[in-house]
């Protein structure tokens, strides 16, 4: 059998990880997506700032300050503590919260452009037949933009499960608990397991290619449609 059993529970934790953080982010950013694709805020530039800055942040950078900013002499890790519920650092949730963030503008920023190329016009075709704010938005909006919906929900998918550096910091190398895909090659890279880590990183491989392979053909139908 090509995997062991310590790569099929990585492999099951990895998508674990990536769905539940696929779920969430689609879910929080959308009103995020909202705001900044309408707003005139002069905060609209600083918040899309401060979304980006994943993409050009190194994941250790990420990975260090969430584990301070959640460990036992963070703020957010006294909080959590005083509720009783302990620090997040290497605990599942604590994986979620990394890949919420590290994974943020491959959610929102599709979700953004959806938004704004759909213009005010069926908006306010809407309003003038008497619909409000939130059912021109559920009725309108969001089945408009679905294609960036599609769009976001396979990137975010996508790059949770390519995660490294993020969940090595933030959660360490725990057998079913925090260890993923990723660092289980690297711990068959280090062991000299080859042949494990070359099954392993060629599903990886296959993954990749077929998820950007179903984003090009998700975009062309798409772009036909409209």
């Amino acid at each position: 059998m090509p995997f062991s059993s310590a790569d099929l529970a990585a492999i099951g934790l990895t998508l674990r990880l990536a769905g539940t953080t696929m779920v969430l982010l689609l879910v929080l950013c959308t009103p995020l997506a909202w705001w900044l694709a309408h707003t005139p805020s002069r905060w609209r530039g600083p918040v899309s700032a401060v979304v980006a800055l994943p993409l050009v942040l190194p994941p250790t950078v990420i990975g260090f300050y969430l584990l301070v900013t959640l460990g036992p002499h963070g703020p957010v890790g006294q909080f959590t503590q005083s509720l009783g519920l302990g620090t997040l650092p290497f605990t599942f949730w604590g994986l979620v919260v990394g890949s919420l963030i590290y994974s943020l503008p491959f959610a929102v920023q599709p979700l953004q452009h959806a938004f704004e190329s759909i213009g005010t016009r069926p908006l306010e075709a809407a309003a003038t037949l008497g619909a409000g704010p939130i059912d021109r938005f559920f009725t309108v909006a969001l089945p408009l933009a679905r294609p960036g919906f599609i769009t976001a929900a396979i990137l975010s998918f996508a790059h949770t499960v390519g995660e490294f550096g993020v969940v090595l910091m933030l959660g360490g190398n725990i057998p079913g608990v925090t260890r993923v895909v990723s660092v289980q090659i690297y711990d068959h890279v280090e062991a000299l397991e080859y042949a494990q880590a070359h099954w392993l990183a060629g599903g990886m491989v296959i993954f990749s290619f077929l998820v950007l392979l179903g984003l090009n053909l998700t975009r062309h139908r798409a772009s036909m449609v409209s």
